[in-house]
């Protein structure tokens, strides 16, 4: 048996999540609405003689995107000898491109059996990407359906959150950003999750350090006469945020308060005293959870020394350096 770290990206837009749900009272089955489902089915391909279980470093929600997530899984094969990486990539992604589905595996690596994919992370980066009109309406009431008279570049639907309001000030959110940045108790930002186990019921599982947060602009991932118009009509910006783990919907809670404050839904101590006082009865009902479809995890961040294999294997290399520390 060897374990293999797969390095993947995907569209998040028509899939559950990226991990798959199991039922203990159901037959074992496949979970195809589900990023971690899916590649447990492309792995079949693979014919390995163990059963095929997957563990993910990362949990993204329904909608959300992955330019870079990572799982790792546990392969055996016929002959007893590894299989090669590059033909397990080639494998999976013929696989996934049969079924069309919007998934990539990037890379593969050999990695010693010791590792594991989530306790080993060193830290994960998420990208949020959003859109503001230059010349937004002041009717609030038309807020709401504006976006379905406006102009939306046809490729960016489901991948960044457009918003019309007339009234935006970036740099009161990139300044007001630097209030979560350090160690703090983060739970007025985590939403009610319908997993429990006794870890999430520790006074200190909400407590949580933000590493970096920035805030700079964007560009239209439009083509041609889509992205002349989309720029001429929108300034694009970019909320990216660095830290070991998050919490259950604690990015887009986070980002939703960023949002709120720049249109004028709230002040700088409203945000101070979600953090302060951190309670699910502090949230703010002013704030509008930000969608899931301008959210994109970029990266997920491991020491390259936990990734190699004994010196006796050492002819396997990394093939996807970005997966490293910065």
């Amino acid at each position: 048996m060897n374990r293999y770290l797969l390095n993947i990206s995907y569209i998040g837009t028509n899939f559950r999540g990226i991990q798959k749900t199991v039922n203990k009272a159901e037959e074992a089955r496949v979970d195809t609405k589900t990023i971690q489902g899916c590649i447990e089915l492309a792995c079949r391909a693979l014919n390995p003689t163990n059963e095929i279980e997957t563990v993910i470093s990362s949990r993204t929600d329904a909608g959300v995107h992955a330019l870079h997530s990572t799982l790792h899984v546990d392969l055996e094969r016929r002959n007893s000898m590894p299989y090669d990486p590059t033909t397990i990539t080639c494998v999976l992604n013929r696989s996934l491109h049969k079924d069309t589905l919007p998934i990539r595996v990037l890379s593969t690596q050999q990695v010693p059996e010791s590792f594991h994919c989530r306790y080993h992370a060193r830290g994960r980066s998420y990208l949020y990407r959003f859109a503001v009109a230059k010349n937004g309406i002041t009717d609030t009431d038309r807020l709401k359906n504006h976006n379905f008279e406006a102009f939306l570049p046809v490729e960016e639907i489901d991948r960044c959150f457009f918003l019309q309001n007339s009234t935006f000030d970036i740099e009161r959110l990139r300044a007001a950003s630097g209030i979560f940045i350090g160690r703090h108790d983060f739970r007025t930002f985590m939403s009610v999750s319908r997993q429990h186990s006794p870890t999430r019921d520790h006074p200190n599982y909400t407590v949580r350090t933000i590493d970096e947060i920035n805030v700079r602009p964007g560009k239209s991932t439009a083509i041609g006469a889509n992205a002349v118009l989309a720029e001429s009509l929108y300034n694009y910006w970019e909320i990216e945020i660095k830290a070991k783990a998050f919490l259950y919907k604690q990015v887009r809670r986070m980002v939703g308060a960023l949002l709120a404050l720049a249109t004028g839904r709230i002040d700088e101590r409203a945000i101070y005293e979600m953090l302060t006082i951190p309670s699910k009865n502090s949230w703010e009902p002013r704030i509008l959870l930000s969608p899931p479809f301008g959210l994109y995890l970029c990266r997920v961040h491991y020491d390259e020394k936990d990734l190699k294999l004994p010196q006796t294997n050492s002819n396997q290399k990394n093939e996807f350096p970005s997966a490293t520390t910065n």
